[in-house]
């Protein structure tokens, strides 16, 4: 009995004992060593590469989709078309009303540009973007920093030919009381005025203030009488009589032949825009620099030089406009001079057009009164549909070396203006 229980108890203990074998999982059978393991990471998949379409379909893919269905990112995606275009990051655009309100890096030389932008028919051209301008320095593509169009107050410095002949003088006196309608009350104005020398008639104020219309009827002249009397005839050196002269300072003197001397003229055009410029670089950053002149752009017997001038305004972010009267109002004056010329008269005695070209401004020529009031309206329309652009420069502030600007729009048939290039100061340092 004994031996039969033993048995039984033996016969269940068995069976339990088998019950738990077949629950145990078999373990995983060892992998050989391939690219696949870990045991040779020098040849697994470096992060971005892919080891072609075999080697994707052997990987096992998740969410049990077999090796056979699996893609390569290279099949979903197309490679990122190429830009053409140079530039990629935008410049700082102020929004409206926050004019000038970007940021400001110190150490590096910002360059403004101011750039007009006619048509054929020189009208003024709005809308454009900065992706469809390109500024170069030397001739290397610059990347743009800021570009604005909406309009800066604008600091003004107006300087009046006091030696233009009394006729002329006449017109510009009857038209400077239609200036103070060209401008806004955010901008300001100084007067200049030169004729042997330069005087300073008024410094900075409110372009709408009470105090500039008094300052520009103290700028009035009455000019120079051009009447001259020219050798030849028989009232050439005075009343005559009896063949002697009536006038004994008249007579003729040992060493001249008794020809009346006429006195050369003198028109410092340097000085008086070399003294008005100095004042205007003054006024703080943020507002446009304009030194307007109305003259006949006569220069003689200035102390300063024309290449020390626009040295100093090309320095300070000055550009010059003007309003060309009498003998150099003529059809063409200051477009002309873009050519070289040669031989032309009137671009020898008239120097205003190379100010305006060198500095990125612009000229009108009038003959009549009207005329005369409606180029101020005329130049400060442009002067606030000018495009600001602006870049940070790589040229050392230490050296004197003129750098060329060169400003092209990427639209046919439009005429830019801006100015030839800068001189590297410690004011452009921002």
């Amino acid at each position: 009995m004994q031996g039969a229980l033993a048995a039984v108890l033996a016969f269940f203990m068995l069976g339990a004992f088998q019950q738990q074998q077949q629950s145990i999982p078999d373990a995983p059978a060892p992998q050989p060593a391939g690219p696949a393991g870990l045991s040779n990471l020098k040849d697994q998949v470096t992060p971005g590469s892919s080891t072609g379409r075999d080697a994707v379909q052997s990987a096992p893919t998740p969410g049990g989709v077999p090796p056979s269905q699996s893609t390569s990112s290279s099949d979903t995606q197309s490679a990122p078309q190429q830009d053409n275009t140079p530039q990629q990051e935008a410049p700082e655009v102020p929004k409206p009303g926050e004019t000038g309100a970007y940021l400001i890096r110190t150490g590096i030389t910002y360059i403004d540009v101011p750039t007009t932008v006619r048509d054929k028919k020189h009208q003024l051209v709005a809308g454009l973007t900065w992706r469809q301008f390109k500024v170069y320095e030397d001739g290397q593509r610059q990347k743009i920093a800021f570009f604005s169009v909406d309009p800066l107050p604008i600091s003004t410095a107006f300087v009046v030919d006091q030696s233009l002949p009394s006729d002329v003088m006449n017109k510009v006196n009857q038209s400077m009381s239609a200036v103070t309608g060209a401008f806004t009350p955010a901008d300001s104005v100084a007067i200049f005025a030169y004729n042997s020398s330069t005087s300073m008639i008024t410094d900075f104020t409110g372009a709408q203030g009470a105090r500039l219309p008094a300052a520009f009827q103290r700028a009035k002249s009455s000019g120079r009488d051009m009447g001259v009397v020219s050798p030849g005839g028989p009232l050439d050196n005075g009343m005559t009589i009896n063949n002697k002269q009536v006038d004994p300072n008249l007579a003729p003197q040992r060493g001249n032949a008794g020809f009346i001397v006429i006195p050369k003229e003198v028109h410092p055009l340097n000085d008086a825009i070399l003294a008005a410029a100095k004042q205007l670089a003054q006024q703080p950053k943020g507002r446009r620099r304009v030194l307007y002149v109305i003259s006949d752009g006569k220069e003689s017997g200035s102390k300063a030089s024309y290449k020390e001038v626009v040295r100093y305004l090309l320095t300070n972010n000055i550009s010059v406009y003007g309003t060309l009267v009498g003998d150099s109002a003529m059809w063409g004056v200051g477009y002309l001079d873009k050519w070289h010329i040669p031989l032309l008269p009137t671009m020898r005695d008239n120097i205003l057009p190379k100010y305006a070209l060198a500095t990125g401004g612009a000229l009108e020529s009038q003959f009549s009164e009207n005329g005369i009031q409606n180029s101020f309206a005329k130049i400060t329309e442009s002067v606030r549909a000018a495009y600001t652009l602006g870049y940070y420069s790589h040229a050392g502030m230490m050296s004197d070396k003129f750098h060329k600007i060169t400003v092209n729009v990427e639209v046919p048939n439009l005429d830019v203006t801006a100015k030839d290039g800068y001189y590297p100061s410690a004011s452009m340092q921002q």
